[in-house]
């Protein structure tokens, strides 16, 4: 089964979040909210607090096959303040491996070079932190090992791109056609 983890920040869009959890459990995707705090209960933007299945210091995140990050503000700005999960999302990067990240979230790929020359989205405002990147303005941008989402309402659209990465398009369109997107 295909390994991801999500990443919660103090401040996280719980939307985005818990949305594309939900969409990629659906796909049947091995998911584990990993908390970049010191705690496991996390509050988001809005006041929701969910409880993450690990610490960052607890999880082994060379199993993985796909790292996500959620946006909101501060979340975003907050997850981009953790070096170590900066310098894990630099190890995938360099070995190929997938990453995904919507909303605000793009700035931290921005920021670490990792959307030079590839085309990316984000939410409106947020288009100059992805640095290198050719800014495309469709729901959610996949561009090599890169996916970018734009903002909360396109959650499952992301979530569906996630699935469709690591599972394929019939395992995205069946979760699709239950969700009845489609």
């Amino acid at each position: 089964m295909k390994k991801v983890f999500i990443f919660l920040a103090e401040g996280f869009e719980e939307t985005e979040a818990v949305g594309t959890m939900d969409v990629m459990r659906r796909g049947e995707l091995d998911v584990t909210s990993v908390s970049i705090t010191k705690n496991l209960l996390v509050t988001g933007a809005h006041g929701i607090a969910v409880h993450a299945d690990t610490l960052f210091e607890k999880a082994d995140l060379s199993s993985g096959d796909l790292l996500v990050l959620p946006g909101g503000m501060p979340g975003a700005s907050n997850l981009n303040a953790h070096e170590g999960l900066k310098n894990s999302l630099k190890q995938y990067a360099t070995n190929g491996k997938k990453i995904a990240a919507i909303c605000a979230a793009p700035l931290v790929l921005g920021g670490l070079g990792l959307l030079q020359g590839k085309n990316a989205t984000a939410y409106p405002g947020f288009e100059s932190t992805l640095k290198g990147a050719a800014f495309v303005k469709n729901p959610v941008v996949k561009d090599g090992n890169i996916i970018t989402g734009r903002g909360p309402g396109l959650a499952f659209q992301f979530g569906l791109a996630i699935v469709e990465e690591l599972q394929g398009k019939a395992k995205a369109d069946e979760v699709a056609e239950g969700l009845l997107l489609k």
